[in-house]
């Protein structure tokens, strides 16, 4: 049993959980989880939750004896959507936030910087954001297609620590458990190679799209990106008890890479600058001593022309001091450069923030 230890988290939670017999939404599994939750919240912890089931529980309200068509699962997904926000939001004293996301909307940078700023936003106001695949308007190859996929792009988007998968087994076993009563838990594994893959059987209930293998893919994205992975059985509530105790009962995947070096190689190497904001000196004592976001005030000249969302570089006298994500476009920085944040709205008409390039967005160089 490993030492647990995390900031901020996405829990991933199937819809054998949320609707175990397959036709609405039940309390029995989810209380436990909604109880680490709040305790884990009240130690100052950020949690996300990826909530399947939408399908599942919308299935009673849609009453048919044919294997559904399209129309019909989309039309349960949409009535099972209200009822599992319902389910998930009496456990709570604080508010619950609705994100439906689909594929498309994760490889567009301009949405992804959106969710990414939603979802800090809704952190910073306390709230538990609830996320799904948008079933209601989603076409297979619009799709993410499992949850625990999105629960791994969702927990790269919001830049956290650690994903938790709630499922109905214990973790990763050697051999299959349900076939083989003497299977062996792997309680660590350091890297998600083909060996690892060739211990995943096909998917596992009846009502989820997920079996141990696209798990498995949702662990090795997060690892290879820093992020710690666990998969634990959702179904005992023990299991909690021991996370808010920084024990593990199930299986962690350790991270490959730190947080912090991930995150610097996607920015350095990956996204091509768009283009070139220059600052004074006050920003650049900010930025490199004091761990700051770029604000409008600090900004002496924008170069180049480029969207929010774009990647820009950030330099004092001709020397590239940090590269990082813009919220605003080049357009609106000429405009709001040497400002101070408090005039943004008035000059622009609209704010995303006093930032123009967000701490959370940015890496030294």
């Amino acid at each position: 049993m490993h030492q647990f230890e995390w900031q901020r988290a996405v829990i991933k939670v199937g819809s054998a959980l949320i609707a175990p017999d397959g036709q609405q939404c039940s309390a029995r599994y989810l209380l436990a989880i909604a109880r680490f939750i709040t305790a884990s919240k009240e130690q100052g912890k950020e949690v996300i939750l990826v909530s399947s089931g939408s399908v599942a529980a919308g299935r009673s309200s849609v009453p048919i004896h044919h294997p559904p068509s399209i129309a019909e699962k989309q039309a349960m997904a949409s009535i099972g959507q209200m009822q599992m926000m319902a389910n998930w939001s009496r456990f709570f004293d604080f508010p619950c936030a609705q994100l439906l996301l689909t594929y498309d909307d994760l490889h567009s940078r301009t949405r992804y910087v959106n969710i990414k700023n939603t979802l800090r936003e809704l952190l910073n106001h306390q709230a538990l954001p609830i996320v799904n695949e948008n079933d209601t308007v989603a076409v297979n190859e619009l799709k993410v297609g499992d949850n625990d996929n999105l629960a791994a792009y969702t927990a790269l988007i919001a830049q956290a620590d650690t994903l938790i998968i709630c499922s109905d087994v214990d973790g990763l076993y050697d051999q299959d458990p349900r076939k083989n009563p003497h299977a062996n838990l792997i309680p660590e594994v350091t890297c998600v190679d083909e060996s690892i893959f060739a211990l995943a059987g096909g998917a596992g209930t009846k009502l989820g799209t997920g079996g141990m293998h696209t798990k498995l893919q949702a662990a090795q994205k997060c690892t290879q990106s820093g992020i710690q992975t666990l998969i634990v059985n959702g179904q005992k509530g023990a299991v909690f008890d021991h996370l808010l105790e920084g024990k593990v009962l199930g299986t962690r995947f350790t991270p490959v890479a730190s947080r912090e070096n991930a995150r610097r190689q996607w920015l350095k190497h990956t996204l091509k600058s768009g283009g070139k904001i220059v600052i004074d000196s006050g920003a650049k004592t900010a930025i490199l001593s004091k761990g700051a976001s770029l604000l409008p005030s600090g900004i002496v000249d924008v170069i180049g022309q480029f969207n929010s969302g774009d990647a820009v570089t950030i330099e004092y006298q001709n020397n590239a001091l940090a590269k990082g994500l813009a919220l605003y476009n080049s357009s609106d920085l000429n405009n709001i450069k040497g400002m101070r944040s408090c005039k943004i709205e008035s000059i622009l008409g609209y704010t995303f923030g006093e930032a123009v390039v967000h701490r959370d967005d940015m890496v030294l160089l």
